[in-house]
């Protein structure tokens, strides 16, 4: 283990009305999105890790599966998998906070479905879900808000992604940490 460290800028981005969504250009027929209604652990699990595994993604994979079980569970929590001819490409996980705020916890492509313009189509669907979510889900209010964070950590291209869809940057932190090796999409990778 190095004992180097590294600086990590972190952004958080929001959009405050459903008109500030920029929509990207779908990429083709092959690409599908569709929401994964019942909560599945091992398959949560499998996306965040195999999305995540290349950038950094290790807060999640120390969980237990009741653990993953007991937040997909929550009402208004979704997942949103895109699927490349059948084989999931990416995905979104919208989490809903108080006061009709939606955040964009995890958003992202496995590292083979990168740059073919999958993820900016994603984006576009996840935040529009973001912003219909109390349509699906009686009793929660109204999206006022959406937002995400991402770091210097994620994809190059994630921050482009959200400024083209519309978000905004709101805050900037940055901070000294380990730099540590990527855990990959499994133990060992």
């Amino acid at each position: 283990m190095s004992d180097s460290t590294i600086t990590l800028t972190t952004w958080s981005l929001a959009m405050d009305s459903p008109a500030e969504l920029v929509p990207a250009t779908v990429p083709g027929p092959e690409i599908r999105i569709e929401r994964a209604e019942v909560p599945s652990p091992e398959f949560s699990r499998f996306l965040y890790a195999s999305v995540g595994g290349d950038i950094h993604w290790t807060d999640r994979l120390a969980l237990t599966r009741a653990e993953w079980a007991a937040h997909l569970e929550r009402p208004g929590v979704e997942t949103w998998v895109a699927y490349d001819r059948g084989t999931p490409a990416g995905y979104v996980e919208l989490d809903p906070q108080d006061d009709g705020v939606v955040e964009i916890l995890y958003f992202g492509l496995l590292p083979d479905f990168r740059g073919r313009r999958i993820g900016g189509h994603l984006l576009t669907v996840g935040t529009a879900r973001a912003w219909d979510l109390a349509d699906r889900w009686p009793g929660r209010a109204a999206t006022t808000r959406v937002w995400l964070h991402t770091c210097s950590q994620d994809g190059p291209t994630a921050m482009d992604n959200y400024l083209k869809r519309g978000f905004t940057v709101f805050r900037t932190e940055t901070e000294e940490k380990a730099d540590t090796p990527t855990p990959g999409p499994w133990p060992g990778a």
